[in-house]
């Protein structure tokens, strides 16, 4: 569930402007290393389950992302 929060800024000609700023709780994306640690393997095996299909893959700009969502299924089919 997002976290709301307020922040103002000053527009220079009277009244501040109030935003209201919504930013996700917990990490929803994971780096190619945070996921290698998470699963105590190195980050060559996390590209090969990226390639296998087994990770799902988000691009930002020119990274990886690992969905959390994605890393749990993983860790779902192998306590099965």
């Amino acid at each position: 569930m997002p976290v709301g929060t307020v922040s103002t800024a000053s527009t220079g000609r009277g009244a501040p402007v109030v935003r209201n700023v919504v930013r996700p709780v917990g990490p929803p994306m994971l780096t190619v290393r945070e996921v290698a640690e998470e699963l105590a393997v190195c980050r060559a095996t996390v590209y090969a389950l990226l390639e296998r299909g087994e990770l799902e893959r988000v691009w930002v700009s020119r990274s990886i992302r690992i969905p959390a969502a994605s890393l749990d299924a993983l860790l779902a089919r192998g306590r099965r």
